[in-house]
């Protein structure tokens, strides 16, 4: 793979769905499918909070209050396009320079009027400066993305 190849990550995922409800589910209850033990907190996390609109942020709270704000909402057009940054450097803390971050984008495109393909794009990875690598392979592992919209997916088979 090719260093300019490695900077991004694509996965994707159908779910049965229409598109308003895939993308409400995405960004309404990150949450319900964020693995709990992806956590940079003291303490186990409580609640993972999407903030829907631009300027707003992910962040998780712990149980104790704490919170880790690791994504910026960049772009917020419901129920089409998502995009967000990915505030988590190589050694897996948050980056306070948005000049090293990468961006997420999530895309809801309507197959059927019950199916919607959910398309990830995880970009800029470079940015994050030395060791980018390993944000790289961790987004772009089993249990990175993939993890992350299995989950997601789930969700929408449990029919809940």
């Amino acid at each position: 793979m090719t260093q300019t190849a490695a900077t991004v990550v694509r996965r994707q995922i159908v779910v049965r769905a229409r598109v308003e409800e895939a993308f409400a589910v995405f960004t309404g209850r990150f949450g319900d499918f964020k693995p709990p033990e992806h956590n940079m907190l003291a303490v186990p996390i409580a609640e993972t909070v999407f903030e829907p609109r631009v300027g707003g942020s992910i962040y998780d709270r712990g149980t104790d209050g704490s919170e880790c704000r690791w994504a910026r909402v960049l772009v917020y057009e419901p129920p089409h396009r998502v995009v967000f940054s990915w505030d988590i450097g190589p050694t897996w803390q948050v980056e306070a320079d948005a000049g090293n971050t990468s961006e997420v984008e999530v895309r809801f495109v309507a197959e059927t009027p019950e199916r919607t393909r959910v398309e990830l794009e995880h970009r800029g990875i470079d940015r994050h400066g030395p060791g980018w690598e390993a944000v790289s392979d961790g987004v772009g592992h089993d249990q990175g993305w993939p993890l992350y919209l299995d989950r997601y997916a789930a969700l929408f088979a449990a029919g809940g």
